[in-house]
């Protein structure tokens, strides 16, 4: 069953980006996501089941979501 992840929403990686940061925020949903670190502002797209495996935590309007 896939994550209930919506525009938006910021998330937590286990592997950090090469810049250092793991916080990311979802601009495109689909097979393919389209995410931009929060710290360097590079915009990467990696499909879904990837990131489902990546993912650590998952923030929506300041709230923790569960997995």
């Amino acid at each position: 069953m896939p994550l209930k992840l919506e525009i938006g929403d910021k998330i937590a990686t286990k592997k950090p980006h090469p810049c250092g940061g793991n916080q990311f925020e979802i601009m495109r949903i689909g097979m393919d996501f389209r995410i931009k670190c929060t710290t360097c502002g590079k915009e990467i797209w990696i499909p879904r089941v990837k990131l489902e495996k990546r993912i650590k935590s998952i923030t929506r309007n300041g709230e923790a979501v569960p997995k």
